[in-house]
């Protein structure tokens, strides 16, 4: 049985940065809402309360019952965790007399606790907090204070359960991963042996027993996601696997042959469907953003379908969702609320009577990318950056017809060929040209154009949740603006988009 780290979230915006900062322990955690605690079996071995936006003082702020496992098993916790353990067992929490965010130096006062075992006497902390606990129930030890903080951390007598109120989550907390290390192998005794190779161990045996002797069906998009959950059905069950790409029209210069060749390279069973007559003919005469994405979303179901249908004995639907998917699907103030229902293949568990199986829900991207570097996927595929569902007709702003496809294929080309030559496309998380729909006056030669602009998009991000213009330097932005220009007929303006995620998206339309 794995064992596990339970995290209770509160609603706080750095609870999953808890959960990567334990799995860079090779320690398998999950996050469940505070209302929702999972079955603590043998397989759990410690808790972590998140923080959260609430204060504790809130009349509707978040109540759990900590009987079930205060007590019997570590527990940690963080910001309002912390605080929490402290107000329901008779301590007082008050507002600060100044709010304290931002670092902080954090000084041990008990150097043998073994939550701070090995921490330098001074280190700087990140806080986060509004409130600050201004005593304890008579049995708590503190631990660690700050100069305005005096209660930074402390421990409840000799039960395993800890409080801090600072984030060591944060990369900014110069210690933090030596706190949750000392927490979740130290106290909690995980031995750290999640890693990519017992997942792919794992993960291969769980499938063949759950799929049997059934025929799945997967829609490849040509990303991370579902190429790496292809792999892993791939060594499960082989042929009795069946993948589906469909070429939209709307994907990348060469992206249909060039994935495709890669697909076969991996040993994939892979149905191609050419269907961009279909996509740009009932794109015609469209500018709406949305009826754009609706048209572009049935049409993939439809073609989608239609192939399914062509396999028979199919059983299983399988998807490439990874956990932040499944995360957003449950609300932590109340019940679950279905953000997501399908990944790469919209609509699809709705319309087809299917079961569906998805080998990712468990990690996230970074993790998917560990597992496809262990099954020995090309680094190429593994790299990619996110492309959106819509593909080109969502950075074709107004009509999308077959001209301005191909003039935004080869503009895209270049700049993407480029961000690689250069050794920059790994330091953006997100890149791509965005066909205007306006015209300028340039002059080429000895005449006047009056001819399409374009915007060059590159920005930086963890998640896409929110995302900076990524820095490229202006020798290469002129280089990659005069290139378009002069090889792109139809294109005479390039800009460079500077606006950040928010108040900007990443995606015009």
């Amino acid at each position: 049985m794995q064992e596990k780290i339970i995290i209770l979230d509160f609603g706080s915006q750095y609870t999953q940065l808890i959960a990567r900062r334990v799995r860079e322990d090779n320690v398998y955690c999950e996050i469940h809402p505070f209302h929702k605690i999972p079955v603590i079996d043998s397989s759990v071995k410690g808790i972590i309360l998140s923080g959260s936006p609430f204060s504790v003082r809130d009349a509707n702020a978040p109540q759990i019952d900590l009987s079930g496992f205060k007590g019997k098993l570590p527990v940690l916790g963080i910001c309002y965790g912390a605080q929490y353990l402290s107000q329901a067992f008779g301590g007082e929490v008050k507002q600060s007399a100044t709010r304290e965010y931002g670092r902080a130096t954090m000084n041990v006062v008990e150097k043998s606790n073994p939550l701070l075992d090995g921490l330098s006497d001074s280190s700087v902390v990140w806080m986060s907090h509004g409130d600050t606990i201004m005593s304890t129930p008579s049995d708590y030890r503190i631990i660690a204070s700050t100069d305005s903080v005096p209660v930074a951390a402390f421990q409840i007598g000799d039960e395993p359960t800890w409080g801090i109120q600072f984030h060591p989550e944060c990369s900014h907390s110069v210690e933090g991963p030596k706190i949750i290390g000392n927490f979740i192998k130290k106290i909690c005794g995980c031995k750290g042996d999640w890693t990519p190779a017992s997942f792919v161990e794992s993960t291969v045996a769980s499938l063949r027993e759950k799929l049997g002797d059934d025929r799945v069906i997967l829609g490849l998009s040509g990303g991370v996601d579902s190429s790496v959950a292809a792999q892993l059905l791939n060594l499960a069950i082989g042929d009795r696997l069946t993948c589906i790409f469909v070429d939209t029209g709307l994907l990348r210069k060469n992206e249909y042959e060039d994935v495709i060749a890669m697909y076969k390279q991996m040993g994939l069973n892979v149905v191609p469907v050419k269907a961009h007559e279909k996509f740009l003919s009932d794109l015609k005469g469209v500018t709406d953003p949305e009826a754009k994405r609706k048209i572009i979303g049935r049409d993939f179901v439809e073609t989608f379908d239609n192939e399914a249908q062509k396999i028979k004995d199919a059983r299983w639907l399988a998807q490439g969702t990874i956990y932040p998917d499944v995360i957003e699907s449950a609300s932590t103030s109340g019940p679950a609320v279905v953000i997501k229902s399908h990944h790469n293949v919209g609509g699809l568990p709705e319309k087809m009577n299917l079961k569906i199986v998805e080998p990712l829900r468990l990690l996230f991207k970074d993790e998917v990318r560990r597992i496809g570097r262990e099954l020995g996927m090309p680094e190429q595929m593994l790299d990619r950056h996110p492309f959106p569902g819509p593909g080109l007709g969502i950075r074709i702003l107004g009509e999308v017809t077959p001209e301005k496809v191909t003039i935004l294929q080869e503009a895209d080309h270049i700049f993407i060929t480029r961000l690689r030559e250069h050794g920059l496309y790994d330091k953006a998380w997100q890149a791509g040209v965005v066909l205007l729909p306006v015209q300028s006056v340039g002059v080429m030669g000895d005449e006047r154009t009056y001819e399409s602009c374009v915007a060059i998009r590159a920005v930086t991000s963890t998640d896409g949740m929110t995302a900076d213009w990524a820095r490229l330097p202006y020798e290469f932005l002129a280089s990659v603006s005069n290139e378009i220009i002069n090889k792109v007929r139809g294109i005479n303006r390039v800009v460079y988009d500077i606006s950040s995620k928010p108040p900007a998206t990443i995606e015009w339309e």
